[in-house]
């Protein structure tokens, strides 16, 4: 079965004190010294030039048909305004091509995958891929842990540290990408950093501008897919508050089971909640309307059974213990301080049959670690999208819930998009756009890298990724993330 971590959110910034000035006052990598050539230096082994950076270390190296790919720690300020107070081994990979290629700088805004694989601007544009770990997600994260230093500028100077020290070797074009959490995170190291990248492609990536306003997402609600599919949901989740007593039974058994607790979010019967609450928004950011066939018909006729594992299908009944909680403590902290998160009613059930509603991202963080919500972080950031994007992408699915709230431009952006893919959920990217938005996004990608032949400059109909399709590096499920409450 297929258990849907959940949602995605977050990030947020001290913004009253932080501009585009104060974030060059982050600390810089040193300089490599040495007598070396330009030219002997670039004739080098890929990891030699690597480790050759100050910081930089090799975990691994795995092989991969037409490309080098390696596992690397990089020495980082926990603080970028104080370098000087101690540092945190941050996790990077390379999928090296050819330092004469583009390079695209992606994250998910979460752990980084260790195995190669490509994101979409990296197949577009046929070039290498820098993939960076989120700080504080682990195993980049401090000892101890100062959770203050997370957030947004704070990880978009360890983009901009990272970039600096590899630009020198792969001095082509840039370009950064990211899904969900990771969109976000392109967006936010765009706005600090705006001379770093040459483009920015952001998927899937929410923008909860105001925390306490969420009527866009009950709105989406209303109206996705059909309304057959829509009810059919609706009553599955109502049918599992109906029968909390029985269910909760058998969540108290596997809990037992499987060595679940509950400390974190206070009780079994919050967790029960929390997932039930989830399974409708689930079911849109991962599934698609075809997907509606496997819902049961008839949920009130439906056995437990049934019930159990459509709820534990979609939102996964292990995510809101102590055990599914853990990982995902960044994310919920982030959520909960700077980037907000969503809250929506449920018109079809009963009052009496919900007891604690959207839990707060507090609810799913350790009580020993403070949290305060900072308003002003995503107001900037957006006001600073719509007036200054440059070079920028924004891709969204027509089903995802999270496409509620998204990035939008103003007058002062340039040579920048907002696109929706048709039918498509959480996993929506530029290869499902409608033709035209597909020719074109593919062209614009490719004249950021700097690759765009003539005839595409001239014809942006005949754009078409440079590199073949790869089933291994190219084929992923939908960005998952922690699906924050319901």
């Amino acid at each position: 079965m297929r258990k849907a971590l959940r949602w995605l959110l977050a990030l947020t910034v001290l913004i009253g004190t932080l501009s585009t000035a104060g974030a060059a006052t982050a600390a810089q990598p040193e300089a490599t010294t040495g007598t070396t050539s330009t030219a002997s230096a670039a004739s080098a082994d890929i990891l030699d030039r690597l480790l050759a950076i100050p910081g930089m270390s090799l975990i691994q190296e795995k092989p991969y048909t037409g490309y080098r790919f390696f596992v690397l720690n990089y020495t980082q300020p926990i603080d970028h305004r104080h370098p000087s107070k101690g540092t945190f081994q941050q996790r990077i990979t390379v999928l090296h091509k050819d330092t004469a290629r583009p390079t695209v700088f992606y994250t998910g805004g979460y752990s980084v995958s260790t195995n190669p694989s490509r994101r979409e601007p990296t197949q577009i544009v046929d070039g290498n891929q820098v993939s960076m770990e989120y700080r504080f997600f682990t195993p980049s994260r401090p000892d101890p842990a100062d959770w203050s230093k997370l957030d947004i500028w704070q990880a978009a100077s360890d983009q901009h540290r990272i970039f600096q020290a590899l630009k020198p070797i792969y001095n082509k074009k840039w370009v950064s990408t990211g899904g969900s959490k990771g969109g976000m995170t392109a967006t936010y190291y765009e706005r600090f950093y705006p001379r770093d990248m040459d483009g920015v492609v952001a998927y899937v990536a929410p923008n909860d501008v105001v925390n306490k306003e969420d009527s866009a997402y009950d709105t989406f609600f209303a109206n996705v897919g059909t309304k057959e599919c829509r009810d059919r949901l609706n009553a599955v989740q109502r049918e599992a508050l109906v029968r909390r007593e029985p269910l909760e039974k058998t969540y108290a058994a596997y809990a037992a089971e499987n060595g679940y607790t509950f400390t974190t979010v206070g009780s079994l019967d919050k967790a029960y909640e929390a997932v039930v609450l989830d399974y409708v928004w689930g079911f849109w950011q991962y599934s698609l309307l075809a997907d509606c066939d496997t819902i049961p018909a008839d949920a009130v006729n439906a056995t437990d059974e049934e019930i159990w594992t459509s709820i534990d299908t979609i939102s996964g009944f292990s995510f809101y213990t102590d055990q599914g909680l853990e990982p995902y403590t960044p994310y919920y902290y982030q959520a909960g301080t700077q980037l907000g998160a969503p809250t929506i009613t449920f018109p079809y059930i009963e009052k009496s049959l919900i007891r604690y509603g959207y839990q707060p991202p507090r609810n799913f963080v350790p009580r020993d670690i403070s949290m305060k919500f900072q308003p002003s972080a995503m107001r900037d950031v957006d006001t600073w999208v719509k007036n200054n994007a440059n070079h920028m992408l924004y891709v969204y699915g027509q089903n995802d819930p999270w496409g509620a709230e998204r990035f939008r431009l103003g007058k002062g952006a340039h040579d920048s998009y907002v696109f929706t893919a048709p039918g498509l959920n959480h996993g929506a990217n530029v290869a499902g756009l409608v033709a035209d938005e597909k020719a074109l996004a593919t062209a614009r990608i490719l004249q950021w890298a700097g690759v765009a032949s003539a005839t595409v400059q001239a014809d942006p109909s005949a754009a078409k990724p440079l590199a073949k399709f790869d089933t291994k590096l190219d084929v992923r499920d939908v960005e998952r993330e922690p699906t924050l409450r319901p």
